[in-house]
């Protein structure tokens, strides 16, 4: 009897909880789902080994029962039923009691867990809110200063653009200037010109040279400049050295073009070219500038760019066909400068033979005025003796004076004031 009972005890117990468990569907009952669920695992394992139990019971029940008679079994049977009937009524009551508890727990604690996750959203809502304060301030600083020194630098580039941008344009204007400059024969034959001035300039003195001069005598030619050398027979008179610019930029630059581009013909045509030009122009200068002895006996061809200047040297044989059959010599700027430093030696040399006479006279002069400046010495010797001797017999005397003195009381300072008066240090040096 008490196996049944506890079988229908476990049997209520199953109902109630699976009752339990598909009544609540809100999230308090969600929470409690797992507590549930091992509950119901225990009570599923309890019930089987119980039923276990049972069977082996009933079998041993079974077995005395068979021995019974029918009236005591249906006795049993009925007083069992009562039995029955009074532990499921009592057992009914405290299911409906505990599922009434549980309930109120259950309410409890979903209330509970409803404020716990609200306070946990809300405690959530804070710090998000905060860390996207936060994340937004330290975004905002971020893109400002990345900004601030994106455009900082966009804008120094572009200064430097801008700048670099002007140079150019400044560089393209002189190179346009230059090219009008060498591309204009006149302006061309200028620009040699000044080139030619300034070596001059720099090297020799104003007196030493002179522009446009007529080397000729009858003639109206002027070469661009002559350096004075002086005469041998007359310090008076001097002999002109011309030097004239030449520069044959076309021919040059279509010689330059073809050797860049190898064209062996071009080349060669070009260099024909060229070497005809200079011969001409050397011809001009001798036609037109070299007149002996109002001058020397050849000229000098200044070719501007030392580039041109090699170019032509580069030609065999065509410096010594100018020298010998025109009296023309080439130079480039370095060369002149050379030549013309050579000059300056040679008129400094010239100036010092012609001075040194002068400086011969000069030191005879200062040997007589040196044997009277020694008498003066002599004399202004003699002068500091005696006053060095008369310095020194005043010092012994007073050293003697103040021998004499020792013996002698000091007065104080006031009284002899009063006597002798306050002496001055004027008078004390005096």
């Amino acid at each position: 009897m008490e196996n049944i009972l506890l079988v229908v005890s476990l049997i209520l117990n199953m109902i109630v909880i699976i009752l339990l468990m598909f009544k609540r569907t809100d999230s308090g009952a969600t929470l409690l789902r797992p507590e549930i669920q091992q509950q119901s695992r225990l009570t599923r394992d309890e019930l089987s080994s119980r039923l276990e139990g049972f069977s082996n019971s009933q079998l041993n029940l079974l077995t005395k029962l068979s021995g019974m008679q029918k009236q005591e079994l249906v006795t049993t049977l009925k007083t069992f039923n009562e039995t029955l009937s009074s532990k499921v009524a009592d057992l009914s009551a405290l299911l409906k009691s505990d599922m009434k508890h549980n309930e109120e727990r259950i309410d409890k604690l979903r209330e509970r867990v409803e404020d716990q996750l609200r306070l946990l959203r809300e405690d959530n809502r804070g710090q998000l809110e905060q860390m996207r304060a936060t994340v937004d301030e330290k975004l905002q600083n971020t893109l400002e200063t990345r900004l601030g020194e994106s455009f900082k630098l966009v804008s120094e580039r572009l200064e430097q653009v801008h700048k670099g941008l002007g140079e150019m344009q400044s560089l393209a204007t002189g190179v346009g200037d230059l090219k009008k400059v060498l591309s204009n024969v006149k302006t061309r034959g200028n620009w040699g010109e000044i080139q030619l001035g300034n070596l001059l300039e720099q090297t020799l003195t104003a007196e030493q040279y002179e522009a446009n001069v007529a080397t000729r005598k009858g003639s109206a030619d002027r070469v661009e400049f002559a350096i004075k050398l002086p005469s041998k027979t007359n310090d008076e008179q001097f002999i002109w050295m011309p030097i004239d610019s030449k520069f044959p930029l076309e021919d040059y630059q279509r010689l330059i073009e073809a050797q860049e581009a190898g064209d062996v013909v071009a080349a060669g045509e070009s260099v024909s070219k060229l070497e005809q030009r200079i011969k001409l122009e050397a011809k001009t200068i001798k036609a037109k500038y070299i007149d002996p002895p109002h001058t020397t006996d050849f000229a000098v061809m200044f070719l501007p760019t030392e580039g041109l200047y090699a170019e032509v040297l580069r030609r065999p044989g065509l410096a010594d066909t100018l020298q010998r059959e025109y009296r023309v010599t080439l130079a480039g700027p370095t060369t002149l400068a050379a030549l013309l430093n050579s000059l300056q030696m040679g008129f400094r040399t010239l100036a010092i033979e012609k001075r040194s006479s002068d400086v011969w006279q000069l030191l005879g002069a200062v040997k007589t005025e040196f044997g009277t400046f020694g008498g003066i010495l002599d004399k202004t010797y003699k002068k500091l003796q005696e006053a060095s001797n008369t310095i020194e017999t005043a010092s012994r005397k007073t050293r003697t004076i103040e021998r004499k003195l020792r013996s002698v009381q000091e007065l104080p300072s006031n009284e002899s004031i009063q006597l002798i008066g306050h002496m001055e240090p004027d008078e004390e040096l005096a």
